[in-house]
């Protein structure tokens, strides 16, 4: 296990007000053999400064103007050196010291290729607001809604190589879209690890007003045209549904 590099990429633009907290929970992991690499949009704020008082533990800072979240981390991927590859947004953090050490622990079983978990979405002060628990996948499940966190979507490099990297022209949905593109159209294994990995803050670019939320499932339409879903209106249906639930879960 120990042996398994784990490359991690945190996405920046100006957020001073959150990277410290997201950096420490980099660094408070009990898993040490880790690539952190840090990109950033070219902030305008003091997010580069907050950045550099932790530079002892970030392999990689980049900091220049980007085409948004996903082409910034197509760069990371492109400078990764380890063997899997997985993301923690820059208002993010882990929800234990153990979350990389359980990753690496389920890529040491032969076959793994991909790896995902539970998270939970939480208020500035910390209560938590929603509960996204994924359950064990299996084939066909995309179908009727279901998707992992991509905050604790975790995969080997090589399937960046074989498959591609997140697609620009897919807006909010380019995470949906490529495990779509990854899980349900090449059924590369994916294994679930049953632990709370994240604590995302509640909001998000997709959800910030009524034409944000139309745009945002024309998006996730198009993904599932490309990718194979056999029923795409209906699978648009239950998406949401499955969200609702989790603030009851």
């Amino acid at each position: 296990m120990p042996d398994l590099k784990i490359s991690l990429i945190t996405v920046t633009y100006n957020a001073e007000s959150t990277i410290t907290n997201c950096i420490a929970s980099v660094i408070r992991q009990n898993y040490k053999n880790v690539e952190y690499i840090i990109i950033d949009g070219g902030s305008t704020d003091g997010t580069i400064p907050v950045i550099n008082q932790f530079k002892e533990h970030i392999n990689i800072l980049l900091s220049e103007p980007d085409k948004g979240i996903y082409d910034a981390m197509n760069k990371g991927i492109n400078l990764a050196t380890g063997d899997v590859i997985g993301t923690l947004n820059a208002d993010d953090v882990f929800a234990g010291d153990d979350v990389l050490s359980a990753v690496a622990e389920a890529f040491a079983v032969e076959g793994t290729e991909i790896t995902y978990g539970d998270l939970n979405y939480v208020k500035p002060d910390g209560s938590i607001v929603r509960k996204w628990r994924s359950g064990t996948y299996s084939y066909g499940m995309f179908n009727w809604g279901w998707m992992p966190p991509h905050p604790t979507f975790y995969c080997r490099k090589n399937l960046f190589k074989k498959f591609g990297l997140y697609s620009l022209n897919h807006g909010t949905a380019a995470d949906y879209e490529l495990m779509l593109r990854f899980i349900h159209l090449n059924k590369v294994n994916a294994v679930y690890v049953k632990k709370v990995m994240n604590e995302m803050n509640v909001g998000g670019v997709s959800n910030k007003s009524y034409s944000n939320r139309v745009k945002g499932l024309l998006f996730d339409y198009k993904a599932m045209r490309k990718n194979g879903i056999s029923l795409p209106v209906i699978t648009l249906i239950f998406k949401p549904l499955r969200k609702v639930i989790q603030f009851f879960s």
